[in-house]
């Protein structure tokens, strides 16, 4: 006999769950996993049990966490359906699918589940970018904001770095609060190498052409040093020059400023040369030089210094000499003692 589908697998099942992974079980036991969920969710105890395929415990059954009562006895697990009122399980279901969207929001950010999706957005799971300048590149499910019910799942594309609705309505149902803001950013930091640029729909139809990063074979011959620890050929393809649509009547461009004209092209410029944007080679370097200078420049005034009070010295032990021994010892005395201090600077400097 067939064994029976999990809750979770048929989660993702359900038509317009096609973007959420399967949380594994071992991260959904991990108390640790669910710090401050219990006071988000209602009803969250049987939500988990339910999530975790468990029979719900009796009233008369000690009370402890979910998470515990998995350790116990196999035939604890689900034999038979949930005896529970219809009423009943409508709220546990919604509060279940809840929970689960906020599981799934810290387990898609772990190591496990990065990859999971990693494995997903190879296969083109999530889909393509709507715009034409970025030659369908893959693009990464996001949410708006952390806390659920604020806004939909939408859409990241890395090429142009924009945010996009869902092609098909049936996902207009789900949380964007499910995915979470910080998966897309630390998805393409984990995998720096990934090839992010278009051609996703070829690389479906011919999938043995796709190299281990993820893109086409032979697309990375030509690769440039990375800038600010970016790959030179990830930061935003699908934009600058010759990636953005300009307005024409009988081939000749609108003015900007014309009444029709073009707004926000801005929005879509990228430098043509990229070692503009190398903040370290700018900065780093810039301050490098500055300093060296600026050293320099103390050691140049020291030493102008040094001669000048030197030449006075000189002139003030001869005025002594004129005036009187008494009064030649205190010049050379004050000499020695500006020699003195020239030494303790000049170290300071260095």
């Amino acid at each position: 006999m067939d064994e029976e589908e999990s809750w979770v697998s048929s989660f993702c099942n359900v038509l317009g769950h096609e973007y959420f992974a399967e949380v594994a079980e071992d991260f959904i036991e991990d108390d640790f996993n669910l710090t401050g969920l219990g006071s988000t969710v209602p009803m969250y105890k049987e939500a988990l049990e339910m999530i975790l395929d468990v029979e719900p415990e009796d009233d008369s059954d000690s009370m402890g966490s979910a998470s515990e009562s998995l350790s116990g006895d196999p035939t604890y697990r689900r034999s038979r359906g949930h005896q529970r009122t219809a009423s009943d399980y409508s709220v546990i279901e919604s509060s279940a699918e809840l929970l689960y969207g906020l599981i799934h929001q810290r387990f898609i950010t772990s190591r496990q589940g990065i990859q999971v999706m990693y494995e997903k957005y190879l296969a083109n799971h999530f889909g393509f970018c709507p715009r034409v300048n970025c030659n369908s590149a893959r693009v990464l499910p996001c949410g708006f904001s952390d806390t659920p019910g604020q806004e939909t799942v939408k859409l990241f594309c890395p090429s142009c770095c924009d945010i996009y609705v869902p092609p098909n309505s049936r996902f207009q149902s789900v949380d964007g609060a499910y995915f979470g803001t910080t998966f897309p950013t630390l998805f393409l930091m984990t995998f720096p190498e990934l090839d992010i640029s278009g051609n996703g729909r070829k690389d479906l139809i011919a999938s043995s052409s796709l190299n281990p990063s993820g893109g086409r074979r032979g697309a990375r011959d030509t690769i440039l040093p990375p800038i600010n620890g970016i790959p030179a050929n990830n930061i935003a393809p699908g934009l600058g020059k010759g990636k953005k649509y300009e307005m024409r009547i009988y081939g000749f461009k609108v003015n900007e400023r014309a009444r029709s004209g073009p707004r926000m092209g801005w929005l879509r410029d990228k430098p043509e040369n990229l070692e503009e944007l190398d903040e370290f080679a700018q900065y780093g370097g810039d301050a490098a030089d500055d300093s060296d200078s600026a050293i320099s420049e103390i050691e140049d005034d020291g030493e102008e210094d040094e001669e000048e009070e030197v030449e006075e010295d000189d002139e003030e032990a001869e005025e002594g000499l004129a005036y009187g021994p008494g009064v030649g010892a205190s010049a050379v005395r004050v000499k020695r003692e500006r020699g003195a201090k020239r030494e303790e600077v000049a170290g300071e400097v260095r």
